[in-house]
C-alpha cells in the first residue's frame, strides 16, 4: 500500500492511533508504545506510566536526537529499542509495540504466526520475525530487536513479551500491527476446528496480481437516495470495524443506488476513517471519476447483476468465521433458530473464484442462500439492505464464534430436520 503525505502533527497521530489500538483492546492502560520519527530526526513517543486510555497530545513526548527531552513525561521505559531500530532501518518511520492477546500467546509459546493464511494479512505484515527475550527497556533488548530488523524483518514477536512492528507511516505501522494480530487470533481459532490450510506462491501471486481498470466518469448529480447509502455505508463501515467484524486493510462494502449503479468502499483506504466522500460510485461498469474501486468490484457487480433482489454486499473478515475459511471443517448454521432463518445454508466458495472476472462468484449466492464462506479469504454475505446485511454478518460471526467455543464443552448438536422444516415453514423460508 502506498504511503500518503500525512498532514496530521505526530502528537495528535500517536494520541489518535493508542486511542485505537486501546479502543480495540489491543493493549492495556499500562502497556504498548508508539512512535513516529520526523523528518529532522526527532522521535515523538507515547509516555511512560501514563493512562493509554486517556492520552492527550500534550502526553506525547518529543526526544531530540542529542537526547534532550521536550514534554511534561518521560519517554516510554521502551525507548531504546524504538530508538535502536530507526538506527537500523532508516526506511521505518514509525513503530508499534503492544500486548495484543493473540500474539502475546505466540510470544510465549516462542512461535510466531504464518501469514500465508490470506494474500492481504501476507503482504502486508511482511517479513516476520522472533526476538529472543531480554528485560523490558534494557540496552540487551533494543539489540535483539534491532537485529531482527537488520535481517529486513517487519513483524517481530517479542519472546515473552509481545510484538513490535514497523511502517514508513505510522498509519502503515497501525495497520501491519493490526493485520499481524489479525493472522494470530484467526491460526489460533481455526487450530480449534481442525487443519490449518495456508496458500501457497502460486495461490499468494493469484491474488496479489488481480487488477481493475474501470473507465471512469464524471458522475451525475448525488440523489437522496445516493447520499442516504453513502451515510449508511460509512457508519456500518465505522462500527463493522469497532466490533472487529472488519479490519481496515480487508473487506469490501457495497450498496445497490439503482439497476446498474452501486457504491463501493474504496481500494486502499483505511476502512473505519472513510468518510461518504471516498465510497466510489460505479455506474455501468464505469468509476466515479478521481477514486479507484476496491479490487472487488467486479464480484460485486457480478452479483448484482444476476440477483436483483440484492440490494448489499459485504466481503469481511469476522474472525471466527473466517477461521471456517482456512479448514476444512464444514460451517452448519443449524444449531440455533436465528442462525439459521438468517443464513439457511452457508456454501463454500472454493479458492479464487471471487478473483476472476467472469462472474461465477455469483452463483454461490441467492435469496435462499445470502451467505458463503470464502476458502482462505473470509465471507461473502448479501441482503436486501444495508442493515440488513450488517445483520447477517453479525449473526455469521456470532455463530461461528458459538460453535468453536461448544466444541470445547462436548459435542455439537445441530438441530434435526423436522426442526428446520417447521421453521421453514414458520418463516416462509423458500
Amino acid at each position: 500500500m502506498p504511503s500518503q503525505r500525512s498532514l496530521i502533527h505526530p502528537r495528535d497521530e500517536i494520541m489518535q492511533t493508542m486511542g485505537r489500538i486501546y479502543g480495540y483492546r489491543m493493549t492495556t492502560t499500562s502497556g504498548g508504545n508508539l512512535s513516529i520519527r520526523d523528518e529532522a530526526g526527532d522521535i515523538w513517543i507515547s509516555p511512560a506510566r501514563v493512562d493509554k486510555g486517556n492520552l492527550t497530545r500534550r502526553d506525547i513526548v518529543c526526544v531530540k536526537p542529542d537526547g534532550t527531552v521536550d514534554g511534561p513525561h518521560p519517554p516510554s521505559s521502551e525507548f531504546p529499542f524504538h530508538k535502536a531500530i530507526y538506527d537500523v532501518r532508516p526506511d521505518i518511520r514509525a513503530i508499534v509495540h503492544a500486548h495484543p492477546v493473540a500474539l502475546v500467546a505466540f510470544s510465549i509459546c516462542q512461535s510466531k504466526p504464518n501469514t500465508r493464511l490470506f494474500h492481504q494479512t501476507h503482504t502486508i505484515s511482511g517479513q516476520v520475525g522472533f526476538a529472543p527475550y531480554a528485560c523490558p527497556g534494557s540496552e540487551q533488548l533494543g539489540k535483539n530487536i534491532a537485529a531482527t530488523y537488520a535481517a529486513g524483518c517487519d513483524s517481530v514477536i517479542l519472546e515473552n513479551h509481545g510484538v513490535v512492528v514497523g511502517g514508513e507511516t505510522l498509519a502503515r505501522a497501525f495497520e501491519r500491527f493490526e493485520a499481524f494480530e489479525f493472522a494470530g487470533k484467526t491460526l489460533i481459532k481455526a487450530s480449534q476446528l481442525g487443519k490449518v490450510r495456508y496458500l501457497n506462491d502460486e495461490q499468494l501471486q493469484q491474488a496479489a496480481q488481480r487488477s481493475v481498470d474501470l473507465v471512469s466518469v464524471d458522475p451525475p448529480v448525488a440523489t437522496q437516495n445516493e447520499r442516504e447509502l453513502r451515510r449508511q455505508l460509512r457508519e456500518f463501515l465505522c462500527r463493522g470495524c469497532r466490533q472487529r467484524l472488519l479490519i481496515s486493510t480487508e473487506g469490501s462494502f457495497s450498496a445497490r443506488v439503482d439497476g446498474d449503479s452501486f457504491l463501493i468502499t474504496p481500494t486502499q483506504q483505511d476502512r473505519e476513517t472513510l468518510t461518504v466522500d471516498d465510497l466510489v460510485l460505479v455506474s455501468h461498469g464505469r468509476r466515479e471519476s478521481g477514486k479507484k474501486a476496491s479490487r472487488a468490484v467486479l464480484a460485486h457487480q457480478a452479483i448484482y447483476q444476476k440477483h436483483p433482489d440484492v440490494q448489499a454486499i459485504v466481503f469481511a473478515h469476522p474472525v471466527n468465521a473466517t477461521a471456517f475459511s482456512v479448514t476444512d471443517v464444514p460451517f452448519d448454521t443449524r444449531t440455533i433458530p436465528e442462525s439459521y432463518v438468517f443464513l439457511r445454508d452457508v456454501d463454500c466458495v472454493p479458492y479464487g473464484v471471487q478473483y476472476q472476472n467472469d462472474g461465477k462468484i455469483a452463483d454461490y449466492v441467492s435469496a435462499a442462500s445470502p451467505a458463503a464462506i470464502l476458502e482462505n479469504d473470509g465471507v461473502l454475505v448479501t441482503g436486501s439492505s444495508v442493515l440488513d446485511v450488517f445483520d447477517r454478518l453479525e449473526v455469521l460471526e456470532s455463530t461461528a464464534e458459538a460453535v468453536i467455543n461448544a466444541a470445547v464443552i462436548g459435542h455439537v448438536s445441530v438441530m434435526p430436520k423436522a426442526v428446520i422444516d417447521e421453521l421453514r415453514s414458520a418463516f416462509n423460508l423458500n
